[in-house]
């Protein structure tokens, strides 16, 4: 079951949070990082943040979040993090479907690392096409992709 998540609310931000580290050691192994930006991210600054997180409840457990931000019509997808419990369920590809048909948007563009090649291979999987490649001065080079919405 998908539902929106209070995330100034600091039990549900812990939960966000040990989702959220669970999933991103995965990935900063699968993409070799030693240092991981997403790793350094504390409870304060999700129960702080001004974006829209969605949680996949199973079995009463918090089993993966995305984390959305809407702006001028665009639809950015700043996490989709599954518990490693939970991985090959297809709940990623749930939130990522619930995200696209939920909201109101122009074009949903998402960045991830490279070498983050599951992620990539989802995002395409519903249209996403890259635009961009950079590296960040934390070394680890990143795309960003985009879809536009064909509903609207």
């Amino acid at each position: 079951m998908i539902k929106k998540l209070d995330n100034s609310n600091e039990e549900v931000a812990n939960k966000i949070f040990a989702t959220f580290q669970k999933s991103y050691k995965i990935e900063a192994q699968i993409i070799g990082a030693v240092n991981f930006p997403p790793l350094l991210r504390s409870v304060k600054d999700i129960r702080h943040s001004n974006a829209l997180f969605y949680g996949f409840i199973e079995s009463e457990s918090l089993a993966a979040v995305i984390e959305v931000v809407i702006d001028k019509q665009i639809l950015h997808i700043d996490s989709l993090t599954v518990d490693p419990d939970y991985f090959r369920k297809g709940i990623a590809k749930k939130l990522l479907n619930y995200a696209l048909n939920e909201f109101n948007f122009s074009e949903a563009i998402v960045e991830t690392a490279v070498l983050n090649s599951p992620a990539i291979s989802l995002y395409k999987k519903y249209g996403f096409i890259e635009f961009k490649r950079w590296t960040p001065s934390h070394g680890i080079e990143k795309l960003a992709m985009a879809v536009e919405n064909i509903t609207q």
